[in-house]
């Protein structure tokens, strides 16, 4: 930006304030008194109309600008590819480097579950809601290899025209909720691919993202659990108190102190989660524990970061269904509970 800062102070130096002499700061958009370009006049004092001088200014630039070599694009915008990549949609063998993408996923709730030991599993359900690749990311195109995954319906009407365009672009039914995951090249599908719950298999462990439910403005006792002061003995109207925000030394509050305000609302991510049943006919996937947000909000889900799956088990790069399907591919699956009973004593 400095050759260019340079660039126009030149083109702005055949010009003379009436009252002022040129100021550099007006460049860089100090407006501490009038715009130059509101009353202009040459070195000449012949006054001129300040259409013409912005043209003339403007013309100086340009040529000023012209004289400086401009820079090579990246390699990935570059006019020069003229190839097309072809993405096939065919199951291949997924390596420990691969990275798959994730699916959006509609919370339904809570409920519990007792397994075959007789022990009670705290269970939130989710709905994979007819996921599709929207849109493919390439490193010849944009730099990176992503996949942009579609949830839901949404009627045109209620979309925006740059949605829609995109959309019909891409070739794409109209959907409710779009997000974007990052995955290795061998795991890019063509858009218009399906994804449902098979994409995930039972006791396998995901990393769950979403906004945690909003509870406005708290105070810090629970906010961030802070004790508070006395019930009794001589406290007077300071029973939930911050208490004291700092010391005399530094005659500050430091930035980071707890104090109330907005409590939730914000994105959180559950690690580890671990998936306990999975129901293809409805696309439906029951998961230990708790998951952010409130009941009908939108969720994302995807291969666990520090627990590692196993890679021979995972469909790569998701689940395809089969040409010929079987009413067995329909049926709920369980997660693998082991043969030894956790509540047994043993000696």
């Amino acid at each position: 930006m400095g050759w260019v800062l340079r660039a126009i102070s030149a083109s702005l130096s055949c010009f003379q304030h009436p009252t002022k002499p040129f100021c550099p700061s007006r460049v860089l958009g100090s407006f501490v008194h009038r715009p130059h370009y509101l009353h202009l006049r040459i070195s000449t004092q012949v006054n001129i109309h300040p259409c013409f001088a912005m043209l003339a200014f403007s013309r100086g630039v340009v040529s000023r600008l012209r004289q400086f070599p401009v820079a090579p694009l990246p390699r990935f915008f570059s006019s020069d590819v003229e190839t097309i990549r072809t993405i096939e949609a065919k199951p291949s063998v997924m390596t420990p480097n691969s990275q798959r993408t994730g699916v959006i996923a509609v919370k339904c709730g809570m409920t519990a579950h007792w397994d075959k030991w007789g022990a009670r599993i705290p269970i939130s359900i989710l709905w994979v809601d007819d996921n599709i690749v929207s849109q493919v990311k390439t490193p010849e195109k944009e730099g990176y290899c992503s996949l942009q995954i579609g949830c839901g319906q949404k009627k045109e009407k209620h979309l925006t025209k740059p949605e829609v365009g995109h959309f019909r672009a891409q070739g794409v039914p109209m959907k409710r909720k779009l997000q974007e995951f990052r995955v290795t090249e061998d795991a890019l599908l063509p858009v218009g691919t399906s994804l449902n719950v098979r994409h995930f298999v039972p006791g396998q462990y995901v990393d769950i993202t979403g906004i945690t439910k909003g509870k406005g403005f708290q105070g810090v006792m629970k906010k961030y659990g802070f004790h508070g002061g006395s019930a009794s003995h001589g406290n007077s109207k300071a029973h939930r108190i911050m208490g004291s925000t700092g010391i005399l030394g530094p005659c500050k509050v430091f930035k980071g102190r707890k104090m109330p305000g907005r409590m939730g609302g914000k994105q959180r991510t559950v690690k580890n989660v671990w998936i306990y049943k999975i129901d293809p006919a409805r696309n439906l996937m029951w998961v230990k524990g708790q998951v952010p947000g409130a009941t009908g909000n939108f969720v994302f889900i995807k291969d666990a970061v520090f627990e590692k799956p196993d890679t021979s088990i995972l469909p790569f790069p998701t689940y395809f269904v089969p040409e010929d399907g079987d009413e067995d591919d329909m049926k709920p699956l369980l997660a693998d509970l082991g043969d030894v009973d956790p509540f047994m004593v043993t000696d």
